[in-house]
């Protein structure tokens, strides 16, 4: 189990500072949200990617993904009942996928609750066929940069489409793609009806990423989750990829998310020890 941390944690620090400080926390990986580098994929440059690529080999991190596909951008939308709309998200989904492989990396992390939110008066049946539409759009692209796309459900305060694992299992059973899985969260588990651990093993053929927080916005072992029963689901389904930190309040110091919750989530690690490492 490899731990990585989300890099807008570090909010307005340069790149260098916060691939360094990750790197002397303990951090195994970083993860990018696009808009640190431009809220315009298409306008991130080939010098900006190769600087990024540079650091992470410096430190000795790696890349091996994005999330916030799709925030600060603005006319896109995976369930737009307009076709052009729909095309146009795959097509910013698709540059994406490029930028991701020319890190190094392979996963995208799909949340981005503003551009998936279905407008008034559309049925969830509507919703999930232009979702299935777009996304379909996508799947050769996909398959081109070996980049898998991973839905990740949130809660229903972030708006009103894939809100539960359950949900998004059913969306990727239609799309039958081995490069559409599963991402899950544990801020946004915290509000569905079932356990943490029970959609954890409900999910053991879908998922692929791991999101640890805590339902108050900040860090593992920062709020009153017990991760204790979190690892001891995911090592149950063999889950061996990546616990990665992604925290939302703004008024914790990055430094202090950054190191408590490294610390947490490897003692976690070590009650566990298949996991451990």
């Amino acid at each position: 189990m490899k731990i990585a941390i989300c890099n807008e944690t570090y909010r307005d620090w340069s790149f260098a500072s916060a691939f360094a400080h990750a790197a002397e926390a303990g951090y195994d990986g970083i993860e990018i949200a696009p808009f640190t580098l431009h809220e315009d994929a298409f306008q991130i440059s080939q010098k900006q990617i190769e600087e990024v690529v540079a650091l992470a080999k410096k430190y000795r991190l790696e890349i091996f993904g994005l999330h916030w596909l799709l925030a600060f951008t603005k006319n896109l939308n995976l369930t737009s009942p307009e076709q052009a709309t729909r095309v146009k998200t795959a097509d910013y989904l698709i540059q994406l996928a490029k930028i991701c492989r020319q890190l190094g990396g392979h996963l995208m992390v799909f949340g981005s609750p503003q551009q998936r939110h279905m407008p008034a008066g559309m049925t969830v049946e509507q919703g999930n066929q232009n979702a299935l539409d777009c996304l379909s759009r996508c799947l050769p692209a996909f398959q081109e940069y070996s980049v898998t796309l991973a839905l990740e459900p949130l809660g229903p305060e972030e708006g009103n489409f894939l809100l539960t694992a359950e949900w998004g299992r059913q969306l990727i059973a239609q799309l039958g793609s081995d490069h559409v899985k599963l991402h899950l969260d544990v801020k946004a588990m915290s509000t569905e009806k079932n356990s943490i651990p029970s959609i954890i093993r409900a999910s053991k053929n879908e998922l692929v990423h791991f999101h640890a927080n805590d339902p108050n916005r900040r860090g593992p072992g920062m709020g009153s989750i017990d991760y204790a029963p979190i690892i001891t689901a995911l090592r149950e389904i063999g889950y061996d990829d990546w616990l990665s930190v992604e925290v939302f309040d703004n008024e914790v110091p990055p430094t202090k998310t950054a190191i408590e919750s490294i610390q947490y989530l490897k003692n976690a690690l070590a009650k566990n020890p298949t996991l451990a490492g």
